[in-house]
């Protein structure tokens, strides 16, 4: 019966003994494989020689003590072969386990996809200026679990918590002024359907959940809020432990035209005027008056940087346990086998020819 493949997987021996990477067992077959070309080597050479006269003569007087030398030199680089493809199959010896914590926050990252944010006062435009902050953050996050609403008229939730990265970023290039299923901006709606469907501060009957989470709403937006209560939300989220961080985008003074659907080389038009989007830091800044752990970060049409934003308001504050696992550690043995592979290569060079002159 032909055996199978070495399994990728760690190879248990028994007795406690295991190996990590047991598919370098491959190479143990170098070590055959230099001996037998030290022997066709060998071989060659004493068929060389038998053409100098007659052969047991001239190998006596040109060999000497050579051939077992070269012999040793052989076996030495072959076992020397095996040593190293053992160490790389990583023996492992003893084990013990050891509870872990996955530590962090819960930060939900709120983004407005009003057409307002197609303005170019940042470049190529606030909401692809926001994405691109967002995206450059999350490569840099540790244990936080990350969920990504767009809204506009009404709130979507693209992304829920999750610590799946490749997931949220996904969700996060996805996001244009289509993600959100109406026109407008509706800020405080967007907060309360984190509260409700993303957070979820309370329970079915409306008893609040006390899970000692850390929670934080990263807001992006151009503040320009239409009749939703924003500050009455901020309020509800305060009540229930959870930050919001407000990043304020756009021209607070004339404010940047509006692009319409689909070109974005003519403007919105209104009783004849281009409409204009302004940064209403007004409103942002109340928001982040509600409670002493909200901020405001006017951005305006400058640069922010949001890593050391995380550094300085979220990473440095509280964090909750998320998770936690048993894991097993195993003390690692493949030294003692690279170290006999490089006492043997120091041996091997040292043996000389030992010819006879």
């Amino acid at each position: 019966m032909t055996p199978g493949p070495l399994p990728l997987q760690p190879l248990d021996l028994g007795t406690g003994l295991r190996l990590a990477d047991p598919v370098w067992l491959h190479a143990l077959w170098l070590a055959p494989a230099a001996l037998l070309l030290a022997w066709s080597a060998a071989s060659a050479r004493r068929r060389a020689l038998a053409r100098l006269g007659d052969a047991s003569l001239v190998f006596t007087i040109a060999e000497g003590a050579g051939v077992a030398r070269r012999w040793l030199r052989a076996w030495c680089v072959a076992l020397a072969v095996a040593s190293l493809a053992l160490a790389l199959a990583r023996p492992q010896h003893g084990e013990r386990t050891r509870d872990i914590e996955r530590r962090g926050r819960d930060l939900v990252f709120v983004v407005d996809v009003s057409r307002s944010m197609l303005a170019r006062d940042l470049a190529p435009n606030r909401l692809e200026r926001a994405k691109l902050w967002i995206k450059d953050l999350v490569d840099d996050l540790g244990g936080d679990r990350v969920a990504l609403v767009a809204f506009a008229g009404a709130p979507a939730i693209k992304c829920p918590l999750t610590q799946d990265r490749a997931f949220f970023r996904l969700a996060l290039e996805g996001l244009d002024p289509d993600s959100a299923p109406r026109g407008g901006t509706m800020i405080g709606d967007a907060i309360r359907k984190v509260l409700d469907d993303v957070l979820e501060v309370e329970r079915g009957d409306g008893v609040p959940i006390d899970s000692n989470r850390f929670r934080d709403i990263i807001l992006f937006t151009d503040g320009e809020d239409q009749e939703s209560f924003p500050v009455r939300a901020a309020q509800l989220a305060a009540e229930h432990g959870v930050r919001i961080i407000a990043i304020g985008l756009g021209d607070s003074g004339e404010g940047s035209p509006v692009p319409t659907a689909g070109d974005a080389e003519s403007f919105v038009q209104h009783d004849g005027s281009t409409v204009r989007s302004r940064l209403d830091a007004d409103t942002l800044a109340q928001l982040a008056s509600v409670a002493p752990g909200n901020a405001f970060l006017e951005v305006g049409t400058g640069d922010i940087d949001l890593a050391q934003v995380y550094r300085d308001l979220i990473a440095s504050a509280g964090q909750a346990v998320l998770g936690s696992a048993t894991v097993t550690e195993y003390d690692e043995r493949f030294m003692l086998f690279l170290a006999a592979a490089l006492a043997l290569l120091a041996f091997e060079s040292l043996v000389g020819e030992g010819r006879r002159r």
